[in-house]
């Protein structure tokens, strides 16, 4: 189930950050602040500027899973954990070794922060980051590269890839 849409989306669509979390865990205020948070990690990690149409760029859809269908290691520790993964695509070449560890750090403290403040089970995140290939994302029918995606989302350390229009 898709619960983040916004209709006013520039053309491209990065990072795109899928996150399953087991059904009912975050409802009303908790999931408006983990998309929030998960929007404030994506930008900081990236170096996104606080711009509307620069932030709008960052799609994040959150589906929910039915408790009994996640299991780890064939078991279902639905009662004892709470089990939070996020799968994020975004270009290669936009994030170096320490602002990986930053992205993935940023994403287990979102869930964290945006759990409900009733839940007792433990947090276990797992955070998978997909850079996807220069050339390999299309992006309404065209192929954008790295210079592309700096240019629409504006990040700060790599403007040097845009040329003027």
């Amino acid at each position: 189930m898709v619960v983040f849409y916004n209709p006013v989306i520039p053309r491209p669509t990065m990072p795109t950050i899928l996150i399953h979390v087991p059904e009912g865990s975050f409802s009303g205020d908790a999931r408006v602040s983990l998309i929030r948070r998960v929007n404030e990690a994506a930008a900081h990690a990236e170096q996104i500027p606080d711009e509307p149409r620069k932030r709008a760029l960052c799609w994040v859809l959150i589906r929910e899973v039915a408790v009994s269908s996640w299991t780890c290691g064939g078991a279902d520790v639905g009662s004892q954990m709470l089990p939070c993964m996020a799968m994020i695509y975004l270009p290669v070449g936009v994030l170096d070794k320490v602002s990986r560890a930053d992205y993935v750090r940023l994403m287990h403290e979102a869930f964290r922060q945006s759990m409900p403040l009733d839940e007792k089970r433990h947090l276990a995140t797992s955070v998978v980051l997909h850079e996807v290939d220069d050339g390999s994302w299309g992006v309404n029918g065209a192929i954008w590269t790295l210079p592309s995606f700096a240019r629409a989302a504006g990040f700060a350390h790599l403007q040097h890839l845009v040329t003027p229009q």
